[in-house]
């Protein structure tokens, strides 16, 4: 097994990375079977891999739902700008590929505060002047909103695409819907905002296993992950006109085809939806 000081390609540590603590964005990476990622992240993804086997089916279901959604709205809603909040690593299929491949002129900003992500994200952005990568925290929305890069790419008499998919779980705070309703707030009518949640089902057979996986995650050496109820998250949504068919899991939002292997445990504590504002 690598040593915390190497990553998964085994190349040096750049000094401004920590690897004495788990970073969300190279979890992530790590539950994607990525290679930005180092041992002290691989180790919370291991933890959570002792009470769900299949945890990374966790991140495809997150990834593939923020794909499905980009094709959504930059297919059928004539929207050509783009926030996506807490975008993490790059990856195949990112947000600005997807949606400028339906919509040439589209314009997308990427907003995160991991000092890998910013480093990965701006090289694969130098030669896209249409997307851009900011830094700021997704938990402040002046600190968006209020952005020059934001301010000056995103035109907000116009109606955009707002994404928190993935991210408000790492929130552990009391003021999630708060947070939410700024962004909601700040947003001209016909926007649309999608969002992706780790979920407690309340039932029997799930409730337990996403009460295991919190506790995992919130004292792993990430210290987030929140799982929380269809009420606590659909107050995150509130205001909006969910698109059929609203707050549902992950890998029941618009599947792009029949399932025909059935589903595992995890699939059932991860939920999005999409909403327009009226």
């Amino acid at each position: 097994m690598p040593s915390a000081e190497a990553p998964a390609s085994d190349e040096a540590v750049p000094p401004y990375i920590d690897v004495s603590k788990a970073s969300v964005a190279r979890v992530y990476d790590a539950f994607l079977n990525g290679k930005d990622n180092y041992e002290i992240d691989r180790e919370v993804l291991r933890r959570i891999q002792e009470v769900a086997p299949e945890a990374t089916q966790l991140g495809w279901d997150n990834r593939e739902f923020l794909i499905r959604a980009s094709r959504f709205i930059a297919s059928q809603t004539g929207i050509t700008q783009y926030l996506d909040c807490g975008s993490g690593l790059p990856t195949a299929e990112n947000t600005h590929q997807v949606v400028q491949r339906l919509q040439p002129d589209a314009r997308v900003v990427y907003v995160d505060n991991d000092p890998v992500v910013l480093a990965h994200g701006r090289a694969l952005l130098e030669e896209n002047d249409q997307t851009h990568l900011i830094a700021a925290d997704i938990f402040e929305p002046s600190q968006v909103l209020e952005n020059e890069v934001v301010r000056r790419t995103l035109d907000f008499s116009e109606p955009i695409a707002l994404y928190q998919c993935g991210t408000m779980h790492h929130y552990t705070g009391d003021r999630y819907a708060e947070i939410m309703t700024a962004y909601i707030d700040a947003l001209p009518s016909g926007s649309y905002v999608a969002l992706s949640h780790f979920f407690d089902p309340e039932t029997t057979e799930y409730s337990a296993l996403a009460r295991k996986m919190e506790e995992i995650f919130i004292h792993s050496p990430m210290g987030s992950g929140a799982f929380r109820t269809r009420a606590e998250i659909e107050s995150m949504l509130a205001g909006l006109e969910l698109v059929d068919p609203g707050l549902v899991l992950c890998a029941d939002w618009w599947p792009d085809g029949p399932r025909v292997k059935p589903m595992v445990p995890v699939q059932q504590c991860i939920v999005g939806a999409v909403g327009r504002k009226p």
